[in-house]
């Protein structure tokens, strides 16, 4: 279990503030929306599964975040890779993770307590799925309008980047799914096609966030960096020293990620002859996959909306060249599997102590 814990690219934010990570558990737990987590005065943290929509809160996630970073758990982006790679091997309920499962007081990172399951309403899978631009996830045009006060050219310019975030938001339309997906290959695949629409959101939104942002003069464009919701007193060089914190941790192996399920399929599953080969190939691939998530490691939080959304673009474009290679490894290694042994990876977590 402490290798679990540490060889994850969320590892570093267990120690760093108990206080922090709880708060951003909490948040998780209860599957908030980014401004439900700030009205508790929590900061916003990165939720995997809401029901079978995977990364129910993308689109808030990536256009806040591109206003806002500060109001954001420091580790959204560790836990969003682990989770990433977390699913498709354990499903939504991994006996390993850091996010997800936390001590008690008092007691050692390592003393893992069962997580909690929160139930899902169709109400907020159909907001999540039917209404991604509005309520809780609706962008901020008015604090930008208050912030920056736009003459009548940019008030033009902005009205064009709100018509393209309505655009962006009606990609996530078709990217939920209406049921769970029960295998590691439907995982992955569900996954893959949320990520991908969140890259086509990013890239629809973009230009038109581009020629806003260069349309403000120097004192505009100061005031709208300085956008956020009010989640507790943090100073100028806290963002940085977060990035830091993370860049030193993003080079460290990946053992939880790469090795551990695959010594848990093999102790699974019991692969022979062409079995166990495909179970190599898909080790390989597994660490070429978290090598390529490491490359793209936040190693510091960029200054401008423009600037945080290219990096969010670099992020999930590597998020998707992982999940092409693992898929066909994936793909090959299950179809080599009897019924017997594609029930029990199915369920590993549940076996995994077997």
């Amino acid at each position: 279990m402490q290798a679990a814990a540490r060889g994850r690219f969320s590892a570093q934010f267990r120690s760093n503030d108990a206080l922090q990570a709880r708060a951003a558990l909490t948040a998780r737990e209860n599957r908030w929306a980014p401004r439900h987590a700030w009205r508790h005065g929590h900061r916003a943290a990165f939720v995997a599964w809401l029901g079978p929509v995977f990364w129910p809160y993308a689109y808030s996630d990536i256009f806040n975040y591109t206003f806002w970073p500060h109001a954001y758990d420091p580790g959204y982006w560790a836990y969003a890779y682990d989770d990433f790679v977390d699913t498709v091997f354990w499903g939504t309920d991994s006996p390993y993770s850091a996010y997800a499962r936390y001590p008690e007081p008092g007691a050692a990172v390592t003393d893992f307590r069962a997580g909690k399951r929160a139930s899902v309403s169709q109400q907020a899978l159909r907001q999540v799925c039917r209404e991604p631009d509005e309520g809780v996830t609706a962008w901020p045009i008015a604090s930008i309008v208050r912030a920056v006060q736009p003459t009548p050219e940019q008030r033009a310019l902005l009205d064009e980047l709100k018509s393209a975030a309505a655009k962006a938001a009606d990609v996530f339309k078709n990217s939920c799914a209406d049921s769970f997906a029960m295998t590691p290959p439907g995982r992955l695949r569900a996954m893959t096609n949320r990520v991908t629409a969140t890259l086509d959101a990013v890239r629809i939104v973009r230009p038109a966030l581009e020629r806003f942002y260069n349309s403000l003069n120097d004192e505009q464009k100061a005031r709208f960096n300085a956008l956020g919701p009010n989640v507790g007193e943090r100073s100028q060089q806290q963002p940085q020293q977060e990035a830091n914190t993370q860049t030193e941790a993003c080079g460290d192996p990946k053992s939880s990620l790469t090795r551990l399920p695959i010594e848990r399929i093999e102790a699974v599953v019991r692969p022979a002859g062409e079995q166990k080969e495909a179970l190599d190939r898909l080790s390989d691939v597994t660490k070429k996959a978290v090598a390529g998530l490491q490359a793209v490691c936040p190693d510091d939080v960029p200054l401008t909306p423009v600037g945080r959304l290219d990096a969010m673009e670099k992020r999930l474009k590597a998020m998707l060249e992982a999940a092409d290679w693992v898929q066909e490894a994936l793909d090959k290694f299950y179809g080599t599997l009897s019924n017997e042994q594609k029930a029990r990876f199915n369920t590993m977590p549940q076996v995994a102590g077997q």
